[in-house]
């Protein structure tokens, strides 16, 4: 009945993750995402690559947040940990980055906001501004968080 019972787990577990990989995906072909990347880079041709790639991140980020317990280091990660968070980090501090930008250019909200606001020059300075804002605040939160409380 237990084997049953994690077979039936296993399989809604996946399900799930499929599911929510797949409504990623659209939610960035929707907002032209992987395809602005694609016309960018001139790799048009690997777009279906770039789409599959998208769904199995999301699928393997889905098992990793549902089994980080089992993921831990025995005595700690050591330097090899802080490098696989920094370039976790790095990685997907981008994709929310262009992400969030691609949804703001979508719904025109970056021209909006400057003419209301009444920027006519600068508004490239004030977007990498609040990027960098952001980046400082996490990682002093990280900083904080690691270091003075132990990680917890």
């Amino acid at each position: 009945m237990k084997g049953l019972l994690l077979f039936l787990l296993i399989i809604a577990g996946g399900s799930f993750g499929a599911l929510v990989s797949a409504g990623v995906l659209t939610v960035l072909v929707s907002v032209g995402m992987i395809p602005r990347f694609a016309q960018k880079t001139k790799s048009a041709d690997h777009i279906i690559f770039y789409e599959n790639s998208v769904v199995l991140g999301t699928v393997i980020g889905g098992v990793l947040t549902v089994f980080s317990s089992f993921l831990r280091f025995p005595n700690g990660a050591g330097w090899f940990g802080i490098i696989l968070l920094v370039i976790y980090g790095l990685f997907g501090g981008m994709f929310e980055g262009c992400l969030a930008l691609a949804i703001a250019e979508m719904l025109d909200s970056i021209p909006i906001f400057s003419r209301r606001v009444g920027f006519h020059h600068g508004l490239s300075v004030f977007v990498a501004a609040v990027a960098l804002g952001k980046a400082a605040g996490s990682l002093s939160y990280f900083f904080y968080e690691i270091y003075l409380h132990g990680g917890g």
